[in-house]
């Protein structure tokens, strides 16, 4: 199994312990050598770390997935020129965040002599740092822990959601797929066969996801993993094509969306931009650290560009009419279908890393309070529980576009944007560190806070009332029958 089998040092494990885990360490595990003081970040000897290139790639790994699907529904609420300019504005401040993070993280790990940080430990040692927040310095950890578990579960739930919707809409128009991929009047993929509710989908897919979380090490899912990035690759090259011959007339479009639709852009584009969880694991796990400002700089300028360059082409092409998943949008035929069904497939595989992270945190403790003869039977009980709670999430919550928004304002919003901007400050304040800065990174704060309550309150609104309408057409069509 993935827990330690170390007994004794697994004893002594908490909730929240100082070793976070972060998917890339299953895959990417960190090589030996000395700490981070003594080698000048630069490994010496023992097994190489991870090159320039490796490291871009998981950085784009980290960061591309189903928020980037959702971003063309995002530049929907925000507007076709305010959308833009405005994901352009949350990637450079997403950038500038992860860049205080690492910086934070360098200047603590040499203060206390760490060959390495997780994003909790470098909370709790920079609020060390203030004599009055010392003593609560564990709750900083712990903070940063449980958000970094909401978010990662909040992933999971959103998986569930898009594999259910886009495997519904296949088996719905299988007997209608043709070859002929032409532009439909509406836009979206022609509905022809009524199936059973989305829910019950995302039910048949909690075997297999159950079954994919068993596996006792992701090392064994790597060249999955692999595949999996390459068929996702494919299929964005394929949307991108769709998209760009046929966009349709853009000037009917608004370039400014309402205000009240604002904060689902917010949620929905911080969601895209929540990368920051794999920035240090990268960071420490490379062969030359000093390298890794480029890379981030270059990985996080691809990223923008992708999703500034999806979204408003994805919304020029589909308009009014534009899902919570671009996916959602093409047309009803063999090479689209197979596009959903590949994404599908990328998506399911990513599952199991996004689950490494809370499950890791959360099992070891207990599993660690039983006998050596229980500790497998609880911890494939314990993941089961926790795949089951996600998937229990989703069925309340099947509302892609709604839910995504939900997880980037609720848990994204504090680890983006709120918190590094806290830790420059409480990390350098005893060192001079500017007025300018001082109120550079509270505005961010302060643009974080407004996004997280904004965006969450027009969540849940949107969610409570688009149940409520859908318990009327239920009860209508049964008093029909």
């Amino acid at each position: 199994m993935m827990a330690s089998s170390d007994v004794d040092t697994r004893g002594e494990a908490s909730l929240f312990s100082d070793q976070n885990p972060s998917e890339m360490d299953a895959l990417c595990p960190s090589p030996p050598g000395p700490s981070r003081p003594q080698r000048h970040y630069e490994r010496i000897g023992g097994r190489a770390g991870t090159s320039f290139c490796q490291t871009l790639i998981h950085l784009l790994k980290g960061n591309i997935g189903t928020g980037l699907l959702g971003l063309p529904l995002a530049v929907k609420n925000a507007g076709l020129v305010l959308g833009p300019i405005s994901l352009l504005c949350m990637g450079v401040i997403a950038v500038h965040c992860m860049r205080v993070l690492v910086k934070c993280s360098h200047h603590l790990s040499i203060k206390m002599n760490r060959p390495s940080l997780t994003y909790g430990e470098a909370m709790q040692y920079g609020m060390e740092n203030v004599s009055w927040l010392r003593r609560h310095s564990q709750w900083g950890k712990q903070t940063v822990n449980l958000f970094l578990i909401i978010t990662q579960l909040g992933f999971c739930c959103v998986y569930f959601v898009f594999l259910s919707d886009n495997i519904k809409q296949v088996v719905e128009a299988a007997n209608a797929t043709t070859f002929s991929c032409h532009m439909n009047y509406t836009n979206q993929t022609q509905v022809l066969v009524p199936s059973f509710d989305s829910r019950l989908y995302m039910l048949c897919f909690l075997p297999a996801v159950i079954l994919l979380v068993f596996v006792p090490d992701l090392k064994y899912l790597a060249p999955l993993s692999l595949v999996a990035n390459l068929v996702m690759s494919a299929s964005l090259i394929l949307i991108y094509f769709y998209s760009l011959t046929n966009i349709a007339n853009p000037t009917e479009l608004p370039k400014v969306g309402r205000l009240k639709n604002y904060p689902l852009f917010f949620g929905t584009a911080i969601f895209a931009f929540e990368g920051i969880g794999v920035v240090l694991p990268l960071e420490n796990k490379m062969q030359r650290p000093q390298s890794f400002i480029p890379v981030l700089y270059l990985g996080m300028g691809i990223v923008t560009f992708l999703y500034i360059s999806l979204g408003t082409i994805g919304y020029m092409c589909f308009g009014e009419h534009i899902g919570g998943s671009i996916t959602l949008n093409l047309p009803n035929c063999w090479t689209y279908q197979a596009v959903k069904l590949l994404y599908c497939f990328g998506i399911f595989i990513t599952f199991a890393l996004q689950f490494y992270v809370p499950a890791e945190i959360l099992i070891p403790p207990v599993v660690a309070r039983v006998s050596e003869r229980w500790e497998r039977p609880v911890d494939l009980l314990l993941r089961t529980v926790l795949v089951i709670f996600t998937c229990a999430l989703a069925v309340l919550i099947p509302e892609l576009d709604l839910v995504i928004s939900l997880v980037g304002s609720v848990s994204s919003s504090f680890l983006a944007l709120i918190f590094p901007p806290i830790l420059q400050i409480i990390t350098f304040h005893t060192e001079g560190l500017s007025p300018l800065v001082t109120i550079k990174n509270s505005v961010i704060s302060l643009i974080g806070l407004v996004g997280f309550l904004t965006g969450t309150y027009v969540a849940v609104e949107r969610i409570i009332a688009r149940n409520g309408l859908k318990r009327e057409e239920t009860f209508s069509s049964f008093m029909v029958q």
